[in-house]
């Protein structure tokens, strides 16, 4: 409930409605909306945006490792 107390949160609604919209649709609706998103991303960023994405993502935990090591 709300802190105010008149009704669902923002995050209870959207679980809400996303767990209506998996059992309606199943779990294969996700991978099919994020396998069409992917290929639209691909379509305009290029395939090297995964790789420097990937590559972002690795720093920090690079970072921390290497800082740990010294």
């Amino acid at each position: 409930m709300s802190q105010d107390g008149s009704g669902m949160t923002v995050r209870e609604a959207g679980k809400k409605g996303g767990d209506i919209v998996k059992s309606r649709y199943g779990p294969q609706f996700y991978a099919e909306i994020g396998r069409k998103g992917g290929e639209s991303t691909k379509r305009r960023h290029g395939s090297e945006f995964y790789e420097q994405i990937g590559h972002k993502g690795g720093q920090h935990n690079k970072r921390s490792v290497d800082e740990l090591a010294s």
